[in-house]
């Protein structure tokens, strides 16, 4: 049962998933010669405040300081769809475009100097005055070059009497997680200046352990220039009209995921807990009808089904080997379950966010026991087709897996 995944396949996967999702941007961008996009380019800085969840940000650590700066800029290219485009006229104000990032933690060369590269996605949440509004974005992506916790470590050893201290991140690449609220102020006809409240997490999906997570909160400051005029950005009022009225009809679509990932395995007992050696293989399928309500949501119930090869692995151990832990394999009615969640997903062109909450109703074990959570992004490659990257949690508190996917949409 023991798994040694490759870092380097880990990454490939990675720039493969890049490589379709630009691909479906672009696909998307254009069905004609005509250019139906505005392009724009954005710099962001980001000062945030690193949550001291855990020992380490408080102080245990080499410096023997606390961890409370990340600082982050950021080089954004996004485009924008005309209105005189059937996308473009139902949703006017939503931007969708690639970013990369420059991390600095100035406190702390334990956790190294991370590189994000990530998709993102905004629109306008109302207008406040002619020039002013208020606006929300997304980040998702991946995150490269964390210092991950070495229990080998010498000097940790020597200085300490103890493993190492970053007892936070377990992987060199991680999920990249952001939400911001922002002002967006038309300065110029082309330029905008933007401000606001920033939300991070940074994760690797219980892919490795340690995996507590980062979670920064602050503040962004940024500017954005978009190239293209208003003029060229208008369409008529009879086509704008006839597309909110024909484009939209409320209907049921019904979309089935297929996903599969990897997993680390700790146990808990009560003198103290340690972590299975190797990884294991997590694959699943949802079957998600829901109603679509408006332009931008739809929602229903979906039907849950995953196999984890680690579940339930406490109650078959087969004792110590060379200094590692061992298990029997557990019964597949163990390590499989079968729940049902509510579901309900924001809509936008290109990508959808779809948050769940379930109970499982076929189970048997604690691992499989109790409610899970969702949090999955969808991002259309055809009519039909769409890449899901999703990530559950367990009890609203442990995480449990990635859901790295492939759907299709039935009755769009």
């Amino acid at each position: 049962m023991k798994r040694h995944p490759s870092i380097y396949r880990r990454s490939i996967a990675c720039l493969c998933a890049w490589l379709v999702l630009m691909g479906a941007l672009y696909a998307q961008e254009a069905d004609n010669k005509e250019s139906k996009v505005i392009h724009r380019i954005g710099f962001d800085l980001r000062p945030n405040y690193v949550t001291p969840t855990d020992n380490f940000f408080s102080g245990s650590n080499l410096a023997g300081e606390p961890i409370r700066q990340l600082w982050s800029a950021h080089l954004k290219y996004s485009f924008q769809l005309k209105e005189n485009t059937k996308l473009g006229s139902l949703y006017p104000h939503t931007y969708q475009g690639i970013g990369i990032s420059y991390n600095h933690f100035p406190t702390s060369n334990e956790l190294g100097h991370p590189v994000n590269i990530y998709v993102f996605q905004g629109s306008r949440i109302k207008q406040l005055t002619s020039k002013l509004s208020l606006d929300y974005e997304w980040n998702f992506g991946v995150s490269f070059g964390w210092k991950k916790y070495d229990s080998n470590n010498f000097q940790y050893t020597i200085l300490y009497g103890a493993p190492g201290y970053n007892d936070v991140v377990g992987s060199k690449i991680n999920a990249y997680i952001n939400l911001g609220l922002l002002l967006n102020w038309q300065i110029a006809p082309q330029w905008n200046l933007t401000a606001g409240l920033d939300f991070s997490h940074y994760s690797n999906g219980n892919t490795n352990y340690p995996n507590k997570g980062v979670n920064p909160i602050g503040g962004r400051i940024g500017i954005v220039h978009t190239f293209g005029t208003d003029k060229e950005n208008s369409a008529p009022d009879t086509y704008r009209q006839a597309s909110q009225t024909n484009i939209f009809r409320p209907h049921f679509s019904y979309d089935l995921i297929l996903y599969g990932s990897t997993r680390r395995r700790g146990i808990i007992e009560e003198d103290g807990g340690y972590l299975v050696p190797g990884s294991f293989a997590v694959l699943g399928l949802n079957f998600n009808p829901m109603y679509n309500f408006n332009k931008y949501l739809r929602a229903g119930l979906s039907l849950d089904a995953q196999y984890d090869e680690s579940a339930n692995l406490k109650e078959h151990y087969a004792g110590d080997y060379d200094g590692d832990p061992k298990f029997y394999r557990p019964p597949f009615r163990e390590q499989f379950a079968v729940g049902i969640s509510a579901r309900a997903e924001l809509v936008m062109p290109i990508f959808s966010i779809n948050i769940g909450i379930g109970q499982n109703i076929i189970y048997q074990g604690e691992d499989t026991e109790g409610f899970y959570q969702i949090l999955a992004l969808k991002t259309s490659i055809t009519r039909n087709l769409f890449l899901h990257v999703g990530y559950q949690l367990s009890n609203f508190k442990n995480p449990n897996n990635l859901m790295l996917g492939l759907g299709w949409r039935f009755h769009t």
